[in-house]
C-alpha cells in the first residue's frame, strides 16, 4: 500500500471518530434537554425522588431508541453499499 492510501485511511478514521463523537456530543444534548423538561416541573436545589426515577426511566428510554435507530441506520448503509 502506498504511503498516499495509508494518509487517506487515517485521515478517513480520524473523521469518523469526529463524527461519532458530534453525534455523541449531540445524543447527550437533546437527551438532557429532552428528559429535564418532561421530568423537571419546578427546578430547584436539588431533584425529589420522583423525578430522579423520571429522569432515570426517560435516559434509558432515549438511549434504546437511540441504539435501535444507530443500529438500523449501520444495517441499510452496509446494504447500500
Amino acid at each position: 500500500m502506498s504511503m498516499a492510501n495509508v494518509d487517506k485511511g487515517e485521515l478517513i478514521s480520524q473523521v469518523k471518530q469526529q463524527i461519532a463523537v458530534a453525534n455523541a456530543q449531540e445524543m447527550l444534548t437533546q437527551m438532557t434537554q429532552k428528559c429535564f423538561k418532561k421530568c423537571v416541573n419546578k427546578p430547584g436545589t436539588s431533584l425529589d425522588s420522583g423525578e430522579q426515577k423520571c429522569i432515570s426511566m426517560c435516559m434509558d428510554r432515549f438511549m434504546d431508541s437511540w441504539n435501535l435507530i444507530s443500529r438500523t441506520y449501520g444495517q441499510r448503509l452496509q446494504r447500500m453499499q
